[in-house]
Parts: C-alpha cells; sequence; structure tokens
C-alpha cells in the first residue's frame, strides 16, 4: 500500500519538519513581537480600523474571533476577524498581524488579480482535496487488477481526472504564497506611513513576524508540490510506476 512506501514516508517526514520549523517559527517571531510594545499605544483592532480609514475603506467590519492567530479577512462579507491577542493586544506583532490582514481587504478592494484568481480557485480546490485522493487510488487499484488494455486506459483516465483535481488543490496553496506576501508587503508599508509603527524596533519586530508567517504558506505549496508528484508517479504519470 502506498502508506508504507518509502517515497510516501520520505515525503511525509520532509512534510512534518518542514511544516513544524515553519509553525515554530511563527510562534517565536510572534511571542518575541508581543515584548516589543508600541510607542503610540495602540491596539492592533485601532490599527486595523485606521489603515482602513487611511484607504478609504468604509464598509469593512473588525470583530473579534476565538483561537491563537486564527486571524483572516472573509471577503464574502467584508469582516476583519482578529485573534485577541491581536485584536487587544498593543504589540509590533498585534499591529503586523492585524495590518497583514487589512492588507487582504484592500487587496480585495482594489481588484488585486491573484486574490481574484485564487478566490476562483476555492469550489474546485475544495472539491479536489476531498475526492481527487479517491480517484487516484481507484485508479492505482484498477491498474493492479486490470490485465486488459481497455481496463488500463480507463483505470488511466480516472487517474488523470483525480491527479487534476487533487492539483487544483495544490494550485491554490502556490497562488496563496505571493497573495499572502502581497498583504505583509502592503501592510510594512503602511505601517511607517500611518505612523503606527515609529522606531526601527518596532520595524524589525513587524517584519519578522510577516516573514515567518509568510513561509508557512511558502511550506504549504512545497508540500502540496511535492505530494503532486508522488501521485503523479505513482499513476505512471512520471518516470516509471510504483507497485
Amino acid at each position: 500500500m502506498f502508506y508504507l512506501d518509502p517515497l510516501y514516508l520520505g515525503i511525509m517526514l520532509i512534510t512534518v519538519i518542514i511544516t513544524g520549523i515553519a509553525s515554530l517559527m511563527v510562534k517565536t517571531a510572534f511571542s518575541a513581537g508581543q515584548k516589543v510594545k508600541l510607542v503610540n499605544g495602540i491596539s492592533g483592532a485601532e490599527a486595523a480600523q485606521r489603515i482602513l480609514d487611511v484607504s478609504g475603506i468604509t464598509d469593512v467590519k473588525i470583530v473579534k474571533t476565538r483561537g491563537f492567530l486564527s486571524d483572516h479577512y472573509n471577503p464574502m462579507t467584508k469582516t476583519l476577524a482578529l485573534s485577541p491577542a491581536v485584536y487587544e493586544g498593543r504589540s509590533a506583532s498585534s499591529a503586523g498581524v492585524a495590518a497583514h490582514e487589512v492588507g487582504h481587504a484592500i487587496q480585495h478592494a482594489r481588484g488585486y488579480f491573484p486574490l481574484k484568481f485564487r478566490s476562483a480557485l476555492v469550489p474546485m480546490a475544495s472539491i479536489g482535496s476531498r475526492f481527487g485522493i479517491f480517484l487516484i487510488i481507484i485508479s492505482i487499484i484498477m491498474q493492479g487488477v486490470s490485465k486488459a488494455a481497455e481496463g488500463t486506459e480507463a483505470s488511466m483516465y480516472i487517474g488523470v481526472a483525480g491527479l487534476a483535481l487533487f492539483a487544483s488543490a495544490a494550485l491554490f496553496s502556490i497562488v496563496t504564497v505571493p497573495v499572502e506576501f502581497n498583504a505583509s508587503s502592503r501592510a510594512k508599508v503602511l505601517l511607517r506611513e500611518t505612523g503606527i509603527v515609529q522606531t526601527s524596533g518596532e520595524e524589525a519586530a513587524v517584519r519578522r513576524v510577516l516573514t515567518a508567517a509568510g513561509l508557512t504558506y511558502v511550506a504549504a505549496a512545497l508540500t502540496a508540490i511535492l505530494q503532486v508528484l508522488y501521485w503523479a508517479i505513482k499513476l505512471g504519470l512520471l518516470g516509471n510506476r510504483r507497485d
């Protein structure tokens, strides 16, 4: 079975390592940034509102949500949800994360193409992440039990369809990377321009937090690519098929 395949186990090990490192970096950077208190003393929610006001965005609502670093922007409801540590915090970390999420709201308001493209991928990516793998496994099983050329050809069509669905989820992860880094770039500029970040220490802390957060999306994209390549090999589309 695939889960006993050394190649599959190797990919899983790489996945665990890179995602674990990325997660640790975010937590470490955020914790360190919380110790850097803003000179102006405003909260993450206040920083988000100031940037929205300066950007001329008046139809986005800021709310507090639950969880650690569960911050996100919902383009459907135009809601900016900030976790308690960010919403109430008065540190460089709070300002950085809040500004990053406002960056997504600005992308939405300005019609930033990569964000629109990622949103368009959501339905297919959702289906692909749920059902793509099942079609791939069915194809592999059919190839293993079928000796007829017709059966092999049919199984390959099923496998390619499954891989295409699965790859759509990977594409979503890949497109997410420039979307996130762009939001962070906007955040760093606006934090300086609005006077929310005033010292080099605050700016450095914000940069570390946002860079670490961005690397989590890079890790997710790399993981998705490795998985697509693995299943392409198993289906015989790259190199020799592994049984």
